[in-house]
C-alpha cells in the first residue's frame, strides 16, 4: 500500500475513528476509556482490550451509564483489524434513553472519492466540503443538498443524502470506499447480524459522503422510539456488539483497481462468513461454535380460502428473538435475534444461536400477519432443537373479495413515480433502489394535483394507479399543506347485511400519521375505524419503501355496504408536518365466513 494512514489527518485524533453512543437529550459520548489491557499475545494474534466502569460520583450525567470494554484483534495474514464491544449495565444504573451505537471512520478527503455499497450501488461520491452553504442547496432536511457548485463540475444538478445509501440489516454486510490514485480500499465487514436491533428488515446507514464509512450497531433509523431503547434502574443487561472486520486491500494500478478491490472485499466477506462464529475470540461474550446451538423444522401455511391442503412456507424469514409478543421481534432492542429464511419445502436450519431463552418468529411471503411458536425454546450449548412440523394460521375471517398489493411487508410493488429530473442521485438509478430517490412524495402532488387516488377494482392496476405512499398535497406553502383521502371503489352483487366482513389493512410504514376509514359516506362525522396517531419510522423522507409493519383487521356489519357499487374512503388526517405518511403493504376485503 502507498497510503501510511487511510483516517483524515486533517481532523483532530478524536474525530478520525472513534465509537460513540448516543443517548438521553441526543448526548454524544465517544466512550473514552481509562485503562488497557493485553488479552493475548501469540505468533497468530492480538487482542487488546480499552475499558472503563462506570462511577456515579465522577460520571453521573457526563457520560453514558454503561460498563465499556472495546475489543481490538490483529491476525497474522488478515490485512485489517476485528473490532467489537463488550457493554454492561449493574441493577443500580440509573434510568437511560440509548437510541445509537456506532463505530464511525472519516477516511482522507483527497483519496478515497469512490464509495461501494452492494454492486449496483457504487460509483465517485462529491466531496465532503461540497455539502457545504456555499457549494450546495439544502433541500426539505439538512441531510439532502442539491449541489449547485462543486468542487468537481460534473456534481453539479445532484442530490446527495446519507439516507440514499441505507440497506436492510440482512443485506448490511460489506460497504467502503476506494483511493483510486493508490487502489486501495478500505471496507467495513459484518459477518452476522446476531447483535442488530429490529431484526433482518430493519435499514440502517452505511457508507456516505464525507468520506465516511460507518458501523452500525443500534439505531432508531426507520423504527423511531417504537424501538425498545429504554434501560430502567434495577434491569442488568449485558450484551456484545460485533465482531466487525476494518478490511484493507490493494491492487495494481494496471487493473480496473474497482473492480478488483470490490471482488476482493467480497472474497473476504465469504471467508468471514464462512469462519462464523470466530474461534480466536477470547471473551467468553463470544461463544465459540462447540458452545451454541441449532434450531430445525419445517413451517407450513394453512389458508383454505387459497388452498384446501397445506401449503409450503417458501422464502419465508424465520428467527429467534427474545420472548415476546407476536411480532415484537421488530421492536426488540436489547437482545440477540438469529434469523434465516426456508427452502422451497419449508424447511428452516438456524444455526450458531447462542445459549438463552428465546421465541421462534416467522412471516411468510405472500401471507400477511406474524407467526409466533407459543413455546419457550432454551438453547443449551451444542445442542440441536428440532421442532418438527409448524403450521402458520395467517389472519382470515372469510374468502377474498378482492385485494389490492402483495404482502410482502413493503410498497415496492406499487408505482413509484420517476424523480423530478432536477433531484436525481445517480447511484439510485437501478430499478430496485428507484424509490430511494429525493423528492418523490412531491411528485404525488404533480400527479394528483386536482384529487387523489381512485382505485377501481377490476379496472385499476395496482403497480399503475396505487402511489408508493399516502402522503401529503404539497400545495406549495409548507404551512398549508392539504390532507389526502384516497378511494377504493368495487361492485357488490350480494350483500350479507347480518353477517362480518373484513377489511385487512396491511401497512409498511407509519409516520405521525393517523388513517381513517369509512364506507360509502365521505362525510360521516365518525370513521368506521382509525389507526390513531402511529409511527415514528419517516421512512418516506429518509428513501425507505418501508419502516415498521402493521395489521389491523376491521371487522364491518355487511349493512355498512349497499348491493351495487360502493367506495372505502381512506384519510391520512394528520398535517403537522411534510412527512405525515403511511404506507401500504396490502389490503384485502373478505366476506362473512362461510
Amino acid at each position: 500500500m502507498g497510503m501510511d494512514n487511510v483516517l483524515e489527518c486533517g481532523n483532530p485524533n478524536s474525530n478520525r475513528g472513534y465509537w460513540d453512543f448516543v443517548w438521553d437529550n441526543s448526548t454524544f459520548d465517544k466512550m473514552e476509556t481509562k485503562h488497557v489491557k493485553v488479552i493475548a499475545h501469540t505468533d497468530e494474534l492480538v487482542e487488546i482490550s480499552f475499558t472503563k466502569n462506570w462511577d456515579f460520583r465522577a460520571d453521573h450525567g457526563k457520560t453514558v451509564p454503561l460498563n465499556i470494554d472495546k475489543r481490538f484483534i490483529v491476525r497474522r495474514g488478515v490485512p485489517g483489524v476485528y473490532m467489537y464491544g463488550i457493554f454492561e449495565r449493574q441493577e443500580d444504573f440509573p434510568d437511560a434513553q440509548m437510541y445509537q451505537l456506532r463505530i464511525v471512520f472519516k477516511l482522507k478527503e483527497d483519496k478515497f472519492r469512490f464509495m461501494a455499497i452492494s454492486d449496483t450501488r457504487q460509483g465517485v461520491m462529491p466531496r465532503g466540503e461540497d455539502r457545504d452553504n456555499t457549494r450546495s442547496q439544502t433541500l426539505a432536511f439538512k441531510e439532502a443538498v442539491l449541489m449547485t457548485n462543486p468542487s468537481n463540475p460534473q456534481f453539479r444538478g445532484e442530490v446527495d443524502d446519507k439516507y440514499q445509501y441505507s440497506c436492510e440489516n440482512k443485506d448490511n454486510k460489506l460497504h467502503g470506499w476506494i483511493s483510486d490514485d493508490e487502489a486501495v480500499g478500505f471496507w467495513i465487514i459484518t459477518p452476522s447480524n446476531e447483535f442488530r436491533t429490529g431484526g433482518p428488515h430493519k435499514q440502517d446507514l452505511t457508507s456516505h459522503v464525507g468520506p465516511i464509512a460507518l458501523s452500525m450497531f443500534v439505531s432508531t433509523h426507520y423504527t423511531g422510539i417504537d424501538i425498545d431503547v429504554t434501560y430502567k434502574k434495577g434491569e442488568a443487561w449485558r450484551k456484545a456488539f460485533g465482531p466487525v472486520l476494518i478490511f484493507l486491500n490493494s491492487a495494481s494500478s494496471d487493473d480496473d483497481c474497482r473492480k478488483t478491490l470490490w471482488n476482493d472485499a467480497k472474497r473476504q466477506l465469504s471467508e468471514e462468513i464462512e469462519s462464523w462464529p470466530y474461534n480466536f475470540t477470547r471473551s467468553e461474550d463470544l461463544p465459540h461454535a462447540g458452545d451454541r446451538g441449532e434450531v430445525c423444522g419445517q413451517l407450513l401455511v394453512r389458508d383454505r380460502c387459497v388452498d384446501e391442503e397445506l401449503m409450503q412456507a417458501q422464502s419465508a424469514f424465520v428467527g429467534l428473538a427474545v420472548p415476546g409478543n407476536v411480532g415484537s421481534w421488530q421492536t426488540e432492542g436489547k437482545g440477540y435475534q438469529f434469523w434465516t429464511e426456508t427452502d422451497n419445502t419449508g424447511r428452516f436450519n438456524i444455526k450458531n444461536v447462542r445459549p438463552g431463552e428465546y421465541n421462534l418468529y416467522a412471516w411468510v411471503h405472500g401471507f400477511i400477519g406474524d407467526y409466533k411458536l407459543d413455546l419457550s425454546i432454551t438453547i443449551q450449548p451444542g445442542n440441536k432443537v428440532n421442532l418438527g412440523t409448524l403450521i402458520y394460521d395467517p389472519p382470515r375471517n372469510g374468502p377474498t373479495l378482492w385485494e389490492i398489493g402483495i404482502p410482502d411487508r413493503t410498497a415496492a410493488e406499487f408505482f413509484i413515480p420517476e424523480p423530478d429530473p432536477t433531484f436525481v442521485n445517480p447511484l439510485c438509478l437501478d430499478a430496485a433502489d428507484k424509490f430511494r430517490q429525493y423528492g418523490l412524495w412531491d411528485r404525488y402532488s404533480d400527479f394528483y394535483r386536482h384529487g387523489d387516488v381512485v382505485y377501481t377494482v377490476g379496472v385499476s392496476n395496482y403497480s399503475r394507479d396505487w402511489f408508493f405512499a399516502h402522503v401529503l398535497r404539497n400545495t406549495g406553502n409548507i404551512t398549508d399543506l392539504s390532507t389526502t383521502t384516497w378511494q377504493i371503489k368495487y361492485n357488490l352483487q350480494d350483500v350479507n347485511e347480518k353477517g362480518n366482513y373484513t377489511l385487512q389493512l396491511a401497512l409498511a410504514a407509519a409516520s405521525y400519521a393517523e388513517l381513517q376509514i369509512r364506507f360509502n359516506n365521505p362525510d360521516a362525522i365518525q370513521p368506521c375505524f382509525t389507526t390513531t396517531r402511529i409511527g415514528y419510522d419517516n421512512a418516506v423522507a429518509r428513501h425507505g419503501i418501508h419502516g415498521l409493519y402493521r395489521l389491523y383487521s376491521i371487522n364491518i356489519p355487511g349493512n355498512r355496504f349497499i348491493r351495487g357499487n360502493n367506495t372505502i374512503f381512506l384519510t391520512q388526517t394528520r398535517s403537522h408536518a411534510l412527512f405525515d405518511a403511511v404506507m401500504y403493504d396490502y389490503i384485502r376485503l373478505e366476506a362473512p365466513a362461510v
